[in-house]
């Protein structure tokens, strides 16, 4: 997978050292002969035992990097509302980017590894979840999924060591839960043959003002069909691109969000996805993208658990007792433990179904809403347990409230993937 990890995880899979999933032997497991010896309200239900020993390793991995390096950054980060570049590139150098990704140096693991990956990151920040999500999910996968030959020779490759950065343009001012009303178009040069013009605007795009390469989605004014475009950076005429930030956020304010404005931005013709038009290719980016956030979310709700834990053995009121002994905690510890089991065993299900090919888009509609809607709600009681500290952004809960909310409302609003949900039970369709 890269140097570091190659180091740490002699099994890990390696562009093209292991045959594709289907031609591999049958799963093992990581330990799952130990006897239970007691209760782990860290691993409740003993879902480390679903995963393979490779999965263990990357995961191990990817905490230690995330806890080593990242969270001692975070706090200053949100405070400033600043986004280092730089933590892309050692993404990329520990193989982190693209990582579900077959070939181009990316490398191709398990769709559960991966989101053990985002697992990882989001335990430290949603908003450093976020920027890796749009780089790996969105874009590369973008680009694997729909681009030419020709495109993913090169891009994937400079993207997945974070030395080429990605934003992926879909939500627009005026279009957000309804993007099949996009305003913008791509539109034949008059003069420059096959080329395409493109005019609009994107908003709440993620690493959109340090990213190098747009995957933006466009109607053409001949057929009205929603078609992708890979709009370099470096080649777009000074007056026809531009991308800037989104400044004072309340939430996810450790990731870089902006605009994009395109103005007759020439576009060749070779940049755009050859073989799929229509809501089918940004959807199929935006479910793998739904899919890290749903196991991503847990390891923010799990971070929330292990800070009002912690709190609350050290902090004693009432007769010198620990507030963790009384059963108003003890219950909002419960209830949060509880739903970030489930969501992680929810999340590794739907993983396994997806690598088989059986995965449907309203399982992934039932994970992203279930995990970020519980992610959230606990996080905010849990809040709670610290009192008038939670005001103080050192106790970190309330970065983790302010940032869950955003979770919950991108990449599909919950009660959008609700109505996801009610068209496949009854049949009928309720967006009007």
């Amino acid at each position: 997978m890269s140097r570091f990890l190659t180091k740490t995880c002699p099994r890990l899979i390696l562009a093209g050292c292991l045959p594709a999933p289907a031609a591999r032997s049958a799963r093992t497991y990581a330990s799952t002969a130990s006897p239970i010896s007691q209760f782990d309200w860290e691993d409740p239900l003993l879902s480390k035992n679903l995963l393979t020993g490779e999965e263990v390793a990357i995961s191990e991995t990817a905490e230690r990097y995330c806890q080593e390096q990242m969270l001692p950054r975070v706090l200053r980060a949100y405070r400033d509302e600043h986004y280092d570049p730089k933590i892309l590139q050692e993404m990329g150098e520990l193989g982190l980017l693209g990582a579900t990704i077959k070939g181009y140096g990316c490398a191709g693991v398990s769709s559960v590894a991966g989101g053990l990956i985002t697992r990882a990151v989001e335990r430290v920040d949603s908003g450093y979840r976020s920027g890796m999500s749009v780089q790996s999910s969105l874009v590369m996968g973008g680009i694997d999924d729909f681009g030419s030959a020709e495109l993913k020779e090169r891009y994937l490759p400079e993207m997945a060591k974070g030395t080429l950065l990605g934003a992926f343009g879909l939500t627009e001012p005026n279009h957000g839960s309804d993007p099949g009303s996009m305003e913008t178009t791509a539109r034949p040069h008059p003069t420059k043959n096959g080329y395409y013009l493109l005019s609009g605007s994107k908003t709440w795009i993620t690493n959109s003002p340090i990213a190098d390469v747009l995957l933006v989605w466009a109607k053409l004014q001949e057929t009205g069909k929603i078609r992708g475009f890979v709009v370099d950076k470096r080649d777009a005429p000074a007056g026809t691109l531009e991308t800037p930030a989104i400044k004072n956020k309340n939430g996810l304010r450790a990731s870089i969000t902006g605009m994009i404005h395109l103005a007759d931005c020439p576009v060749p013709k070779e940049n755009m996805f050859p073989h799929v038009e229509g809501l089918r290719g940004p959807f199929t980016c935006l479910n793998s993208a739904r899919y890290g956030i749903a196991f991503g979310t847990m390891g923010a709700l799990e971070d929330c658990i292990t800070r009002a834990r912690t709190y609350a053995l050290e902090r004693k009121q009432f007769k010198g007792n620990p507030i963790a002994k009384y059963q108003l905690v003890q219950k909002k510890l419960a209830d949060a433990v509880t739903d970030a089991a489930y969501g992680v065993l929810a999340a590794i299900q739907v993983g396994r179904l997806k690598d088989e090919g059986r995965a449907t888009p309203e399982m992934i509609s039932m994970i992203k809403r279930q995990n970020c809607d519980r992610a959230l709600y606990n996080a905010r009681v849990l809040q709670e347990i610290f009192g008038g500290n939670a005001v103080s952004d050192e106790y970190g809960i309330g970065r983790h409230v302010a940032n869950l909310f955003v979770t919950q409302t991108y990449e599909g609003q919950s009660d959008i993937h609700s109505l996801i949900l009610g068209r496949a039970i009854t049949g009928l369709q309720a967006f009007v």
